[in-house]
């Protein structure tokens, strides 16, 4: 039948441009690992030449165009960065990641308003992103609006709790205020979320620094509220999670009569811990307080600790420490890889309302 030829001329003319539409993809994604390879050497010219390349046989391909823009960007070519990305972020294709380079693409230049109307539209999209809450702040900063910034990081946290770049900057951001207690807890948890960077060197000087400034200002424990009976008796009183954290860290104080060093904080936070298991961890989850808790009863919570502060504290000291205590140390590095910390959504206690800045 003369149908049943043409339905069959018209799926060999369909299967032809099946297959060489699907050639085409596979070379442009050689192309595309051809230039990822370039940007990796830091080879951009070449890298650019590729990609343009494949971008004459893939005119729509966002992602082509946006290893493009970023080629551009990081051979600091900024206005074809900006010409190429520009279109991109109006695409229903366009991603976190797209969102990130144009706000790149677009501090580089100094637009510093339109960068700030980009990292809107990116968090209107996409309102639960670590990393454009944590780009936002620093565009803030950058334009030195600390509050802002500093605001933006927290609901980062919030929305994305184990993204680590927000700990790291609000950490930075809350040594400078008088509340240097979240400077403790955020930094704590972004040296656990992001190990062994020149950041985490930076992050235990600061933990370590707050420690410090927490039982140097009598002010922080002012007015806090005291206990008068455990889970078994009558209920704590009803306080706040920061009110509830200076309460317990208040009847510490003696511990550390000596000074702020690696051996003290293992006493502090260990009762510390012991007090707040018996009075608050039900009304206040914190997986960071649980984390330690379970180093504490798997023995690891000294090692914990001497890798925690001993760095900062006496690098001489620290190196010492892991010679004599080789075992011990051993074992925690590979308890450690297998217990890594895990935040939750709904462990979010800050109230926003940011102490000013000094």
């Amino acid at each position: 039948m003369e149908w049943q030829k043409a339905a069959k001329k018209w799926s060999l003319v369909l299967a032809g441009i099946l297959s060489v539409q699907w050639a085409i993809a596979q070379d442009n994604g050689e192309l595309q690992n051809t230039a990822r390879t370039f940007l990796r050497t830091g080879d951009y010219a070449n890298a650019i030449l590729v990609l343009n390349q494949a971008i004459q046989s893939a005119p729509d391909d966002i992602e082509l165009k946006k290893d493009l823009a970023f080629a551009y960007y990081l051979k600091g070519d900024y206005n074809r960065a900006y010409t190429v990305v520009s279109p991109l972020v109006d695409k229903k294709e366009a991603d976190i990641h797209l969102f990130q380079i144009a706000g790149n693409i677009y501090q580089s230049k100094q637009d510093w308003k339109g960068a700030e109307k980009l990292y809107q539209r990116g968090l209107r999209k996409f309102p639960k992103s670590g990393e454009l809450h944590n780009d936002y702040g620093d565009l803030l900063q950058n334009m030195k609006n600390f509050d802002g910034a500093l605001r933006y990081w927290v609901k980062g946290i919030e929305v994305d709790p184990n993204f680590p770049g927000n700990y790291y900057h609000a950490a930075r951001s809350y040594l400078w205020t008088k509340e240097p207690i979240w400077a403790i807890l955020y930094g704590e948890t972004f040296i656990n979320l992001e190990s062994y960077t020149t950041r985490t060197a930076e992050i235990r000087d600061i933990v370590l620094e707050c420690y410090k400034k927490l039982f140097d200002d009598p002010d922080i424990f002012n007015s806090v509220p005291t206990e008068t009976s455990d889970r078994k008796g009558k209920k704590a009183p009803d306080v706040g999670f920061m009110d509830a954290y200076k309460a317990t860290m208040a009847k510490q104080v003696s511990v550390i009569a000596t000074g702020i060093e690696p051996q003290s904080l293992v006493m502090l936070r260990t009762r510390f811990l012991l007090d707040w298991y018996n009075f608050y961890s039900l009304k206040y989850p914190y997986a960071l307080f649980d984390f330690q808790r379970k180093l504490l009863r798997d023995g690891m919570f000294e090692a914990y600790n001497q890798w925690l502060f001993g760095p900062s504290a006496n690098a001489a000291d620290y190196k010492a420490w892991t010679a004599l205590h080789k075992t011990e140390y051993d074992g925690f590095t590979s308890w450690q890889r297998n217990h890594p910390l895990k935040l939750k959504d709904e462990q979010f206690y800050n109230t926003g309302k940011l102490a000013t800045i000094k």
